[in-house]
């Protein structure tokens, strides 16, 4: 095996997510994972501390795009559009990404542990948010609402990106489901 290879992080996780799909993910060992990418599992340990962070290792990046949009909104605009403004600001990180993310995503529904895993990861995104809008000056009760509704949205509309296979892209998704919560809540 060489010393370096070039994307080693991108090779496990293509090779994680092939080996969850075939052999499901408590099947898979992280020595596997290491060979299928052609590399060592010391080189998996650089990356991953295990082998479920293989499909949550995006979680900061994703946290911080969402916070970055959040504080980056006009002054003017209201908790429920910096959130939305922000939701939409994740297409163009998941877009180039959709046959993976549907592919990481059965494997977590698949498995109970990455199901639980997946809502802190949501959990953690909404507490994030509610910090963002807090810090716009929002009070609370406000601001864990809005960033909660915010999160339910992004996990309604995902869920239906992922499994839908019309071309629409996820800030449409997004839009929808924000859509059909407003309806909802206005009692219509």
């Amino acid at each position: 095996m060489a010393r370096w290879e070039p994307d080693s992080q991108g090779r496990l996780f293509q090779a994680a997510l092939a080996l969850y799909a075939e052999r499901g993910f408590e099947n898979t060992t992280v020595a596997e994972i290491a060979a299928r990418a052609g590399l060592t599992e010391r080189t998996f340990f650089r990356h991953f501390a295990d082998k479920r962070e293989v499909l949550f290792s995006g979680g900061g990046a994703l946290e911080e795009l969402l916070v970055s949009a959040v504080e980056a909104a006009p002054a003017t605009a209201s908790p429920i559009d910096a959130i939305t403004t922000a939701l939409e600001a994740t297409g163009p990180m998941f877009e180039e990404r959709r046959a993976s993310s549907r592919q990481r995503q059965q494997v977590i529904d698949a498995n109970t542990e990455l199901r639980e895993r997946e809502l802190i990861k949501l959990a953690s995104l909404a507490s994030a948010l509610a910090d963002a809008l807090r810090r716009r000056g929002i009070a609370d009760p406000a601001a864990t609402l809005t960033a909660e509704a915010g999160v339910a949205v992004f996990r309604v509309a995902f869920a239906r990106w992922v499994s839908e296979s019309d071309s629409r892209g996820l800030p449409e998704h997004i839009r929808e489901s924000l859509s059909e919560l407003q309806t909802v809540t206005a009692g219509r």
